[in-house]
């Protein structure tokens, strides 16, 4: 073999390499992205797991208003609904809110919900103790629930966020949930 002929062999191996670091690159720039979403808050994203919680002083002198927003992907014909379209709340008091799922399909099925939160920099002042989105949901045939979220804001919300959207949209995980 040549001199040229093994540059051109190390030049295709570099390539090669190369091209297998950015397609490995590629499948971990996800999980990376959820993380620092999840951790910062970032795009209204928030972690899927109940807060710690510690008791903090009502902020009286302001308050804050909570809408609530419901989807369900993919056009499946579940019912999915919060019981109040908002809540005017007190930073750091305690507040629940329920939501009314039903599957109106005639056969089992499991769905997941994802939260949203909106301005994204809002997030990071949301503590959910309670949330149906923590894990996925049953639901037979025909059966209907009644789901609760409990939640706070915490005080150091800054003072110019006086609305917040947090919104929920279930995804049919059937199919997921019955390979694992």
């Amino acid at each position: 073999m040549n001199g040229l002929q093994r540059r051109n062999r190390n030049h295709w191996v570099r390539l090669l390499f190369v091209t297998a670091g950015m397609f490995g690159f590629g499948f971990a720039t996800v999980p990376l992205y959820n993380k620092l979403c999840y951790a910062i808050g970032l795009n209204g994203r928030v972690a899927n797991e109940a807060s710690a919680v510690k008791p903090v002083a009502v902020d009286t002198s302001r308050t804050v208003t909570v809408e609530f927003l419901t989807t369900v992907n993919g056009g499946r014909p579940w019912k999915f609904a919060a019981d109040q379209a908002q809540v005017v709340v007190h930073p750091g008091a305690m507040t629940t809110v329920s939501f009314d799922f039903a599957n109106t399909q005639d056969h089992a099925i499991v769905a997941q919900a994802v939260p949203n939160i909106a301005p994204p920099d809002a997030a990071q002042y949301l503590r959910k103790t309670e949330c149906f989105c923590f894990s996925r949901q049953s639901f037979a045939a025909g059966e209907e629930k009644h789901m609760p979220v409990v939640f706070t804001l915490d005080p150091a919300l800054p003072r110019d966020i006086d609305r917040i959207t947090l919104a929920y949209t279930f995804f049919d995980v059937t199919d997921v949930a019955q390979k694992n």
